[in-house]
């Protein structure tokens, strides 16, 4: 192997080291999203939830959020009634930061019943 070669290997690395760094990173916040977006749809298409009041399914959302460690505030949290159904809708922001870069991650799990 000529130094070209070495250096092209190291710099693959380096690049292959840094993508798994971003997926450790992200997977799990973008799973922990899916999983939320899945109870939300869960609560929201039960027949009971039209009669728990607005705190109530905003609390167990919340208690949700908390359980995946996803940053949900109560204001981040909206129920809607309507005579089509119950809408929950969940607004959040995940910030993720590297060294020398910082991105927030937006989100908007929601669901309704018909």
């Amino acid at each position: 192997m000529n130094g070209l070669s070495r250096w092209r290997i190291a710099a693959a690395a380096i690049i292959v080291l840094g993508l798994l760094l971003f997926a450790a990173k992200f997977t799990p916040i973008y799973i922990h999203n899916q999983q939320l977006q899945s109870f939300v749809r869960d609560v929201a298409a039960r027949p009971e939830s039209n009669g728990q009041p607005d705190e109530s399914l905003r609390a167990a959302v919340l208690g949700k959020a908390h359980d995946l460690d996803l940053p949900v505030q109560p204001d981040n949290v909206t129920v809607i009634r309507s005579k089509e159904g119950l809408q929950i809708d969940v607004r959040y922001v995940v910030r993720v930061t590297f060294p020398g870069y910082t991105v927030d991650l937006h989100f908007y799990p929601g669901a309704g019943s018909r």
